[in-house]
């Protein structure tokens, strides 16, 4: 349910008004805009009084809204929320970009990237110090080590970091984390989810394989019900009928995603497509569509590495990507509030 309080009114009956519905057991969500604040009700509101509410002098109207995910809805929250982290930020109408390796393999490899990345445009680093795999055999990464690499490299480069978590038990090692990364095949890990919205450090939640867009905006809803509203979505594609690429991209995510809430939403072309030659122009589509940043992996000798070469752009090719982004931004679809 959503209040829309009237442009003017008194302290007392703001006080008056939230002391009752808190009184119910509700959590409030209050979004104040130049001339309108809202207040979301969480919680049971099967024996809330409409009719009452409405006719007190400081509500404006009451709605009913239908979707389960209320902290996460753009009616709950009509202004774009922006991510801060450090000095970077995601959304607010700029493009971010996050890039570096799939995985952390050695101090060298990640701190030449590093400054590559940063050279080119981006504002985050990321790297996978643990890395899901779906071989057994195949390389897990460096893990602890994999991580005070990262943290070497924020050192030397002056950028944030990004790097995925795999299990509760891993939090402690992310406390010097800029911002964590919740892969496609944890996005309805809840238990996560939950210890994730008790922190405020920023989530990186990515869609999973299969799922739909009101799950995904549902995992949202876990950490955010904790507490924590720094949650940036990513789109990396799903699993279709289709083998010629790794997954399918849904674009049309991206512009649904940015009329249904108000956190900013991101693309990973590298996972999407699993081709390099894919990335660039699926990276431009997507800041086309309305992304707010994007996520692109980035090796500094692709045949090489130890995780996912084949969708690894090189620096240079980064560079290039970076300046086209940079042309197209000011064509990009804005979604209405």
């Amino acid at each position: 349910m959503i209040l829309v309080l009237k442009e003017k009114y008194s302290r007392e009956e703001y006080n008056k008004l939230t002391e009752s519905l808190k009184s119910m057991g509700l959590q409030l969500h209050e979004s104040r805009g130049s001339h309108t604040t809202i207040i979301g009700l969480i919680g049971d509101t099967s024996a809330v009084d409409d009719e009452h509410l409405a006719s007190l002098d400081i509500i404006e109207t009451v709605k009913r809204i239908q979707e389960p995910y209320k902290n996460a809805n753009r009616k709950f929250h009509p202004l774009d929320t922006v991510v801060k982290v450090g000095n970077a930020k995601i959304g607010g109408g700029e493009v971010s970009v996050i890039a570096g390796p799939c995985s952390v393999e050695s101090k060298e490899q990640l701190c030449s990237v590093a400054e590559d990345v940063k050279r080119s445009g981006a504002v985050l680093l990321r790297g996978g110090a643990f890395k899901p795999r779906t071989s057994p055999y195949a390389f897990q990464g460096l893990r602890d080590q994999g991580i005070k690499l990262l943290l070497e490299a924020k050192a030397e480069t002056g950028l944030p970091i990004v790097t995925e978590i795999m299990d509760i038990s891993h939090l402690p090692l992310f406390e010097n984390v800029d911002v964590i990364q919740v892969g496609a095949r944890n996005m309805q890990n809840f238990e996560l989810l939950r210890e994730l919205g008790k922190t405020k450090k920023p989530i990186l939640l990515k869609r999973g394989l299969s799922s739909t867009i009101e799950e995904f905006l549902m995992s949202a809803e876990y950490i955010m019900a904790g507490g924590n509203e720094n949650v940036i979505l990513c789109e990396r594609g799903i699993r279709t009928f289709e083998r010629a690429t790794r997954n399918t991209l849904d674009l049309s995510a991206v512009a649904l995603l940015k009329t249904l809430t108000h956190l900013p939403v991101i693309v990973d072309p590298s996972h999407a497509t699993g081709i390099a030659s894919l990335v660039k122009p699926m990276a431009l589509a997507s800041v086309a569509a309305g992304a707010d940043g994007l996520i692109i992996e980035v090796h500094n000798d692709p045949p090489h590495a130890l995780c996912d070469g084949q969708q690894s752009l090189t620096p240079q090719a980064f560079d290039d990507l970076m300046k086209s982004v940079k042309n197209i931004e000011p064509y990009a679809y804005k979604a209405q509030a």
